[in-house]
């Protein structure tokens, strides 16, 4: 049973990360057959898998520093104002640490950070991967413990601009062995870290909670407030069948040429079954299918020497007229001027 895709919101912060590293991210991308849709980056998903892949890839080629800890320290709410503005605003830490329900929603649904409280100290302590099994009981293999770097990077990132800089941090704990590279994270987080401990944490004084903090804006932090809380209301991702059907497509990037029956038998099901089901769900395969197509026709042209007919064809148009007009419909430009967009950017490079 293949997990469900996860929301890849930050696949801008990986280019930046990237690029302070010493390389180029496009073509790990393209190995990998990210998708990389700026235009409707807020329903972008990418797989586990990939992922993993993917960051894998980025610290093997990264010059002199660890890429997720780069990653980490890049990351910020750049499609999510609303989130920058309720954490820059709160009053205290302890209410800026209610940001963790919402980046689980809104950005990854791997990351649980949940705030505890023992005696004189107080920790954020981080949880990745599913809550619940995969089908017949299988527990899920855990993540590599790079996404924990990245994930506590940010964490400490955005403690210590809260703080306004100040030292008052006490030591970030991870669950994984002591690696080659210790002495870099030491390094990058400037305050004491433990390896082979209990938790994935950044601990810190309890009564540091409840300092009051200097950028508190009381009119601002609820006002994002309810602007976070009105989107979650109208948040739709792919679940269920649309789910499926995207990520097969994701694999097999040749099944959406083939038509219905094909993507139907890839998913053990007849056309009709998924149709019917598809209806249950208050989706048409017509809208799934148009929202894949416009994901490859967005890889394909991107691609080295990529030519309108040729991605007409690979998706399966009866010509290039009506690719042409549904490429227009999905962007808003014709697949010849998105080429010679890029083409332009290239001869500014």
């Amino acid at each position: 049973m293949h997990e469900a895709p996860m929301p890849f919101i930050t696949l801008p912060n990986w280019v930046k990360a990237a690029q302070q590293c010493g390389f180029n991210i496009e073509p790990v991308f393209r190995e990998l057959r990210i998708e990389t849709d700026l235009i409707h980056l807020e329903s972008a998903t990418i797989t586990r898998p990939v992922l993993e892949a993917a960051m894998e890839a980025c610290i093997a080629r990264s010059k002199g520093r660890h890429f997720p800890f780069v990653l980490g320290e890049t990351f910020a709410f750049d499609y999510l104002p609303d989130l920058e503005t309720f954490v820059t605003t709160s009053p205290t830490l302890r209410e800026a640490a209610r940001v963790f329900d919402w980046v689980r929603e809104l950005i990854n649904p791997m990351i649980r950070v949940a705030l505890e409280e023992e005696g004189q100290v107080a920790r954020l302590t981080l949880q990745l991967g599913p809550e619940t099994p995969r089908q017949g009981g299988r527990k899920p293999k855990p993540p590599k413990p790079y996404f924990a770097e990245a994930t506590m990077a940010a964490i400490v990132k955005f403690g210590r601009a809260l703080l306004r800089g100040e030292d008052k941090l006490g030591r970030v704990t991870f669950t994984h062995a002591r690696p080659a590279y210790a002495k870099q994270a030491e390094a990058y987080f400037q305050m004491p870290v433990a390896f082979g401990e209990k938790r994935i944490a950044v601990e810190m004084p309890r009564a540091l909670l409840d300092e009051r903090l200097e950028g508190g804006y009381s009119a601002l932090h609820q006002q994002a407030e309810l602007r976070v809380e009105h989107r979650l209301t109208t948040l739709t991702r792919p679940t269920g069948l649309v789910a499926a059907i995207e990520e097969a497509c994701a694999r097999r990037p040749e099944l959406p040429a083939r038509g219905i029956n094909a993507i139907a038998a890839e998913l053990g099901l007849h056309s009709r079954t998924l149709q019917r089901r598809l209806s249950d769900e208050g989706a048409r395969f017509a809208d799934v299918l148009g929202r894949v197509r416009y994901r490859l026709a967005i890889r394909y042209l991107e691609a080295p020497g990529a030519d309108v007919e040729s991605v007409s064809e690979k998706l399966g148009f009866s010509d290039r007229r009506s690719f042409t007009r549904a490429f227009s419909r999905w962007s808003g430009v014709s697949p010849s001027a998105f080429l010679r967009r890029k083409v332009q950017k290239v001869a500014d490079l």
